[in-house]
């Protein structure tokens, strides 16, 4: 069986895992995330994919819904289309929108439960007002700021030392550093 690997080339071989999320990774509209971008290099489904994984991990370890959070954390983000671009028929900015479109169309192709629902409606807080209603919900908030904070650093990173001006002014930056 081939391992499936996320951004950050680890192999995720968890068994149960996988098992949880198999219906849903393997759906065709479900697929489709993986044409349009989310943070910068990363898909809108590689990094659904991440995000389920680490809400996998912590719910398990504290023993908490794990299989909810896992689910409804792939589906956070099931909305087709590239959100950078102004669509005129779309209402209202991305980040507040997004959660509730995302939860309408992973509905449509899967039965939901009310606390998963909310967990993909309400994972944008702080910016949407709606508090998570359940830990799990909380924790899936959470680890989405922190799989979008690393994806965006990791890139933001390799392109400012890419740079020779950046490159250069890191090693006076050193040196000033260590002098003192």
């Amino acid at each position: 069986m081939k391992k499936n690997t996320n951004d950050f080339n680890t192999p995720i071989s968890n068994k149960e895992f996988l098992n949880i999320i198999k219906d849903i990774i393997s759906n065709e509209t479900v697929q489709e995330m993986k044409n349009f971008r989310q943070h910068y290099e990363t898909t809108c489904f590689d990094h659904c994919y991440m995000v389920s994984y680490y809400c996998y991990l912590i719910c398990k370890k504290y023993k908490l819904d794990y299989i909810s959070a896992t689910k409804a954390a792939m589906l956070h983000d099931l909305f087709l289309y590239d959100w950078r671009i102004r669509q005129p028929d779309r209402k209202g900015l991305h980040a507040f929108t997004h959660g509730k479109l995302a939860c309408e169309n992973a509905s449509k192709l899967f039965d939901l439960t009310q606390k998963e629902k909310d967990m993909i409606i309400t994972h944008m807080w702080p910016v949407t007002m709606k508090f998570p209603t359940s830990i799990e919900g909380l924790i899936l908030t959470f680890v989405d700021k922190y799989c979008a904070t690393s994806e965006t650093f990791e890139v933001l990173k390799s392109r400012m030392f890419m740079k020779k001006t950046f490159r250069y002014a890191y090693v006076f930056l050193s040196l000033l550093i260590i002098r003192f």
